[in-house]
């Protein structure tokens, strides 16, 4: 059986194929897939949101569905509904967009809170309950989302409690120079999506999430990690620091990111690296703090610099 770092880096070779330049933020999404967790992708339109979870998608051999989230959608389009049928003379339930291995959510911010909250359950259990009846989504169940910082007329913000359900969130940003030269030669005649083969199963997947689980934390390194999100519960500038799930994001992660680079155990630059795209969509700011995105950064980099890191050898 291949290992993990060949299964991962087959995917990230074939998701670059479509996606140029994007390396940082492809095995970003793999260690949310990994981990078990979900995406959020924050970025202006064109900059390939859409386009990273299909490639995503078509690499895994996995289906996908792609929801355009608006204003009149409604839960029941996600979720499912029973109704009537005349000739069995009962009602059946009809199965909803949810019920899939990769959900596009685009846009997501377009759809009204009551929509967007029925994502909510699925998110965190992997299940959905509809009329008392509970059904199981599938294990693999992996909802990518993007949202368009840019436009605000017409879109509803989510919630704390929806971004605490995303494991991370990221965007793409522009490509450099020279890779917006290979995109137009690459798309010109025609688009590499069409061609584009599956290099993964979604048995496999399930065999990377199950190995990611038994990466070894050491007991300083879960302290670092509960040390840093205490620090965000007593910063100055932070009125809703990380929850319990947020510590438990970030260490599932960092087991993930651990077994991408083919090691056993979870080391403190793994936490590091991670902790901005883990723990910044989930900080709550006290008013007056106008750049958001960068008051974060500021937050993050302040705790990070200041909570000891653990030295001795957890390794064994």
């Amino acid at each position: 059986m291949d290992t993990a770092q060949a299964t991962v880096t087959a995917v990230r070779e074939n998701v670059e194929k479509v996606m140029l330049g994007k390396a940082k933020v492809i095995d970003l999404v793999l260690t949310c897939l990994i981990a078990g967790g979900h995406v959020l992708l924050e970025d202006v339109p064109g900059t390939g949101k859409t386009m990273l979870a299909k490639v995503l998608a078509r690499s895994l051999d996995a289906e996908c569905k792609r929801i355009q989230f608006t204003p009149d959608l409604l839960p029941t389009d996600l979720i499912g509904l029973n109704y009537y049928n005349p000739k069995s003379g009962d009602f059946t339930f009809r199965k909803g967009a949810l019920f899939t291995s990769i959900l596009l959510a685009d846009e997501i911010n377009r759809a009204t809170p009551r929509t967007q909250s029925s994502l909510l359950e699925s998110m965190e259990e992997k299940q959905i309950t509809v009329d008392g009846v509970t059904y199981t989504l599938n294990a693999s169940y992996f909802v990518i989302a993007t949202q368009n910082p840019v436009e605000t007329q017409g879109t509803f913000p989510l919630p704390e409690a929806q971004l605490d359900r995303f494991l991370m969130k990221l965007s793409l940003g522009y490509p450099d120079t020279a890779d917006s030269v290979n995109v137009i030669k690459r798309f010109t005649t025609s688009s590499p999506l069409e061609n584009l083969a599956p290099v993964c199963t979604e048995a496999r997947l399930a065999e990377l999430q199950a190995e990611a689980r038994k990466v070894f934390v050491h007991a300083d390194v879960a302290a670092y990690v509960v040390a840093i999100a205490e620090e965000t519960r007593k910063h100055s500038l932070v009125s809703l620091g990380l929850s319990t799930r947020g510590i438990l994001a970030l260490v599932r992660a960092a087991q993930a990111w651990a077994l991408m680079h083919a090691r056993a155990f979870v080391t403190p630059d793994d936490v590091k690296v991670l902790a901005p795209y883990v723990i910044g969509h989930r900080l709550l700011l006290r008013s007056g703090s106008r750049n958001r995105d960068t008051a974060v950064q500021g937050v993050l980099e302040s705790i990070l610099s200041t909570v000891p890191v653990p030295t001795e050898d957890f390794e064994n």
